[in-house]
């Protein structure tokens, strides 16, 4: 079923549940989570600057939880259903009493669910990292207390940054929290991979054939260092990934590849597997990479999906073809299916597969009414009319999963004379008809400056031709997502490729 790199696309629970069945042997060595913490804060990414007067954003996620209806239900079966053990029950009950019904209490019972099924996924020597912020931890930590054990328990990892701003009404703040905790008391720990230099302050040091050693003041012993260093402690001081950094993929909540870097080499064993349930812009997928650990994936946006694709493809292109992405359509019912369930993530989907940034508004994201029709933009470069210079030029992308006919082709027609754009790509689900393919070729064709071709203005492209493999025809296309830098053998990173 699995392969050694999977990307899946959807809500983690139902991921857990119906692709990794019940089994004794479990199925990760480490699951590392950074989930949403419940901030009331909404997330864009940011896209490659350069296309346009203003960098694009688009709306990614939002960092709230509600108590609805499914939270209710949910919530009821983590009370009342004997499956679970007799502790989650007591636990949620006293949340209850203690929070109330609201966004807390929803994030908390988001989360206690998921956690459960992480466990149960977990191998019997596995270990679980779960990143937190100051929000909701003191939860947490009871929820992991309850679920995996108090006596589970291994760190509490303080990761220290220094990048941020400074307050003038508190501490500045600037950590996280990581809880660290084990399935069983047999866990891997590879306590020598992470060692330190020691610090030798006020102690006089010697040496023999058998390696560096202070002598007891005490009982005049010899205490042998370790040749390694010294186990690391709980308090990492990792720098951010700044917005200059070259690891900067534009994502909301990213983190360092050296933070998920140190959490595998200490607790995944060589070529083990690793779970991110919360996938985000896949730090997760490039540290195991990097490590030669197997790895998967899960996030319920497409956009996270499509990131994590173009980063690792930009950054190890060998693993393009054995990089499987699972719960994106494969057929026509596939992608019916997902336009049922999401307009909005069907969009997206159709957009990738032409390489169109998603379209937006810039401060609130994509919301209805607010693509003024234009779902997706392609830009490239050419010369200016007189020859002078460069400028960018687009052809805009609208996609439609329900009924279609000539009106809308002529909108868009419209929508290109408006948008002063070369040109534009019409996707849909059915089949067009034969008076929006004489539209389409009505609009004649505009010339790409920079080889005199001719390329057609409108072009009608269905999901069945794009899943068949047709592309539109245009030139040369600027990449929408920042691309992802290779690194050079020492660690560093490389130049612009």
């Amino acid at each position: 079923m699995l392969r050694n790199r999977t990307l899946f696309f959807g809500d983690n629970l139902k991921v857990l549940r119906e692709k990794f069945p019940q089994n004794e042997e479990g199925y990760f060595d480490l699951i590392y989570l950074d989930p949403p913490f419940n901030s009331n804060r909404s997330y864009n990414v940011l896209y490659k600057e350069g296309l346009e007067d203003s960098p694009a954003q688009l709306h990614a996620f939002e960092d709230t939880w509600h108590w609805t209806q499914e939270t209710q239900e949910q919530f009821q079966d983590l009370v009342e259903n004997h499956d679970y053990p007799q502790k989650v029950s007591d636990l949620m009950q006293g949340l209850e009493k203690v929070i109330g019904h609201n966004d807390m209490m929803a994030y908390l019972t988001m989360m206690t669910v998921r956690l459960i099924e992480m466990q149960r996924v977990l191998k019997p020597t596995g270990s679980i990292y779960l990143h937190c912020d100051p929000t909701a931890s003191h939860y947490l930590k009871i929820v992991m207390d309850t679920v995996f054990g108090v006596d589970k328990f291994r760190n509490e990892i303080v990761w220290h940054y220094t990048s941020g701003g400074a307050s003038k009404e508190r501490f500045s703040r600037k950590h996280d929290v990581i809880f660290w905790y084990s399935k069983s008391k047999d866990y891997t720990f590879n306590v020598d991979s992470l060692r330190v230099p020691y610090k030798f302050q006020n102690t006089k040091i010697y040496q023999d054939e058998d390696g560096t050693y202070m002598i007891e003041p005490k009982t005049g012993k010899r205490r042998y260092y370790h040749e390694k260093g010294k186990v690391m402690d709980d308090v990492w001081e990792i720098n951010f990934v700044g917005p200059n950094s070259g690891e900067r993929m534009g994502y909301p909540t990213q983190k360092p590849i050296t933070l998920l870097e140190r959490i595998i080499a200490a607790s995944c064993p060589e070529d083990g597997w690793i779970l991110d349930p919360f996938g985000g812009c896949g730090t997760t997928a490039v540290a195991a990479e990097k490590l030669k650990r197997n790895w998967c994936i899960i996030d319920v946006t497409t956009l996270a999906i499509n990131l994590v694709r173009r980063r690792i493809e930009d950054m190890f292109p060998d693993m393009k073809e054995e990089m499987i992405v699972d719960g994106y359509p494969a057929d026509e019912a596939g992608a019916k299916a997902l336009f049922d369930h999401d307009p909005f993530e069907f969009e997206y989907w159709c957009c990738d597969l032409v390489n169109a940034r998603p379209a937006g508004d810039k401060a609130q994201g994509k919301m209805k009414g607010a693509d003024r029709g234009i779902d997706g933009i392609i830009s490239f470069p050419d010369k200016t009319e007189g020859g002078t210079g460069v400028n960018y030029r687009k052809l805009l992308v609208q996609v439609k999963g329900g009924h279609v006919g000539a009106a809308q082709v002529r909108d868009l027609r419209g929508t290109l004379e408006r948008e002063k754009a070369a040109g534009g790509i019409f996707i849909s689900l059915e089949e067009p008809t034969k008076p929006m393919c004489k539209d389409a070729v009505e609009a004649g064709s505009f010339i790409y400056n920079m080889t005199g071709q001719k390329y057609p203005v409108l072009q009608l492209l269905t999901v069945k031709d794009l899943l068949e493999g047709k592309r539109p025809n245009h030139p040369s296309a600027v990449g929408y997502t920042k691309k992802a830098q290779r690194e050079n053998e020492d660690g560093t990173m490389a130049a612009e490729f």
